[in-house]
């Protein structure tokens, strides 16, 4: 996923030079228990299921930011997630990094899979993950010019590397706090999603959502999607830019 050094290097010249006006919500500035779960990448048949049953078992709610390429194929999973009471948010066409397209496609990419999206699901979506965390100030602003609002994470799951579950369970609660918003996953891209991103992982994604759960909820910790998170407090936006 890359260093976070990296970003802040391009993106503090770039806030000021903008008067901060360009940022991503990255957490929610809130004085209430939520963390914020984010699954990408599906749906995917048996992983979607899974997490869904966990976040029954804890009454957890969460986003889920799906991939069209997955939505076509599995129309009745992304069904469950919605009757489920979860939040819905765009990941993209497919995988493929905005930042290799002209800010014109990035419009078009984003503005078709929103409104796909839309009908699919009956409801708004405004929430939009960039693939990879990818994007410069040009894919920003045009997905921004559809009125999509870019969410990023701070603590991960590595839930794409061969880990153990309790060094991901570990790693994730190092920077879990209120309004922290972290990144999971419920599918691997993969070629059907235009990208080549090596073998899956071997991770029970159910297994992992009900050990994060449970050690959240032994700090006093609930999870929460933006959505129910941001009910009582605030979008906490900066710059985030990486290639």
């Amino acid at each position: 996923m890359g260093g976070s050094s990296g970003v802040r290097r391009l993106a503090e010249p770039v806030e000021r030079l903008f008067g901060g006006i360009i940022g991503s919500v990255c957490a929610v500035r809130t004085s209430a228990p939520h963390v914020v779960l984010t699954y990408d990448d599906g749906p995917e048949p048996g992983s979607t299921e899974a997490v869904l049953e966990a976040l029954r078992a804890f009454r957890a709610t969460a986003t889920f930011f799906v991939l069209m390429t997955r939505v076509r194929r599995f129309p009745g999973l992304l069904a469950e997630v919605v009757a489920e009471g979860h939040e819905v948010g765009l990941h993209g066409l497919d995988h493929r990094r905005l930042t290799g397209f002209p800010a014109d496609e990035v419009e078009r990419r984003t503005r078709s899979g929103r409104a796909e999206l839309e009908d699919v699901i009956g409801r708004a979506v405004t929430w939009f993950r960039p693939p990879y965390g990818t994007q410069s100030p040009r894919t920003w602003r045009a997905v921004t010019r559809d009125g999509l609002v870019p969410v990023l994470w701070g603590p991960t799951l590595r839930d794409w590397q061969d880990v153990s579950q309790d060094e991901r369970v570990a790693g994730a609660l190092r920077g879990s706090r209120g309004g922290a918003i972290v990144l999971g996953h419920d599918g691997f891209a993969g070629p059907e999603d235009g990208v080549d991103d090596g073998p899956a992982p071997l991770v029970d994604r159910g297994d992992l959502t009900r050990r994060l759960l449970r050690a959240c909820g032994e700090r006093g910790l609930v999870g929460r999607s933006l959505g129910d998170a941001l009910v009582v407090g605030e979008q906490s936006r900066r710059a985030w830019f990486r290639r």
